[in-house]
């Protein structure tokens, strides 16, 4: 009796031991580190649509062993529940942890601005989220979209406010529209949409001024007094004259956006496009860039004055001389041709 108790004894403890080292081994294997990347932390994306094999490829240069992680992955149900996204993997996780992770779509802080096209809005966001250029592309040129909120192919860049946004990575292109969409009308408030109709401009109007204001000026500060001397230009029937529409026109009309136009020529004047407003009355219709913020609120708030004209200043770099009269801004026209010309700038 005392040996088969002996013996018992005996198998009870060899159970209890490989009970405790298969649990530690598994404890490991599930909660262990497995990864194999240096930095603190890294992203990754899974696709639309993926299966298991598609992620276990995409995270594979930062698994130490897919057979532990691909283990815990079945414990967890994953392979029959893969999510689409950006996901977080720190150093040090887990097995189980990253499959936790996975399971968690971290959303991208968007960002962009003075995008002088939509072509190149879409490129700019397709670089940080998933769908491509061609689908945002057209998603907003959507002629439902496009008539729904009332723009046009040539003016739709307006809903795009530059700020800084949350989305998530696996965000399609319309749901992307859409947000943008809500946010445009988001920004435009009661009390900017009452500024807008005191400046007798539709909110578009007030984006197409905005962009053009943005481009003379990177001065925020200054950007107030641009404002009002184009506003000024349009109150007295004036074309606009501004140089900035003229280098839009003749980059479109020549369909080279990357070339860099840093001088104004008289020939460029003579540019036939609906943007040149040295040769068209009235606003362009569409904006020549996408406006900041302060852009459009120096529209809005202009500062009130008599000026009609200004010259880029030679003794305040980055700022404009302004003037009331011909004469007045031709003496400071001629101190800036003057530069130039010592520059060497030609084009």
């Amino acid at each position: 009796m005392k040996n088969i108790k002996k013996v018992v004894s005996i198998i009870a403890v060899v159970i209890i031991t490989i009970a405790g080292v298969y649990g530690y081994k598994l404890y490991r294997d599930i909660f262990g580190a497995n990864t194999k990347f240096t930095e603190n932390q890294v992203y990754v994306e899974i696709p639309t649509d993926s299966e298991f094999e598609d992620v276990k490829k995409i995270i594979s240069p930062y698994i130490e062993d897919m057979d532990k992680f691909e283990t815990t992955a079945n414990k967890k149900s994953y392979p029959r529940n893969v999510k689409p996204g950006r996901f977080l993997l720190k150093k040090g996780m887990g097995s189980n942890a990253i499959i936790n992770s996975l399971r968690q779509n971290v959303p991208v802080n968007l960002a962009f601005n003075n995008q002088e096209r939509l072509e190149d809005f879409a490129g700019r966001i397709a670089s940080q989220l998933e769908c491509d250029s061609l689908s945002i592309l057209n998603a907003f040129k959507d002629k439902q979209f496009l008539e729904d909120n009332g723009f046009t192919e040539e003016n739709v860049l307006a809903v795009c406010i530059p700020n800084s946004y949350e989305y998530f990575w696996n965000t399609t292109a319309e749901k992307f529209r859409d947000k943008m969409a809500k946010e445009y009308r988001k920004f435009w408030t009661e009390e900017r949409l009452a500024k807008a109709k005191a400046q007798n401009l539709t909110p578009i109007q007030v984006s197409i001024l905005a962009s053009i204001v943005h481009k003379e000026t990177v001065k925020r500060d200054e950007r107030p007094r641009v404002a009002g001397v184009y506003l000024n230009r349009l109150n007295q029937g004036m074309k606009l004259e501004a140089d900035p529409t003229v280098i839009y026109a003749v980059k479109k009309n020549s369909g080279d956006f990357n070339q860099v136009i840093k001088r104004v020529l008289y020939k460029d004047l003579e540019t036939n496009s609906p943007y040149n407003t040295y040769m068209y009355q009235g606003l362009p219709p569409g904006p020549i860039a996408m406006p900041d913020i302060t852009a459009l609120d120096a529209v809005l708030n202009p500062e009130k004055h008599e000026y009609i004209y200004f010259c880029a200043s030679v003794t305040n770099f980055g700022y404009h001389e302004f003037a009331v009269t011909p004469l007045q801004h031709e003496v400071n026209r001629q101190k800036y041709v003057e530069w130039v010309n010592n520059q060497g700038i030609k084009r």
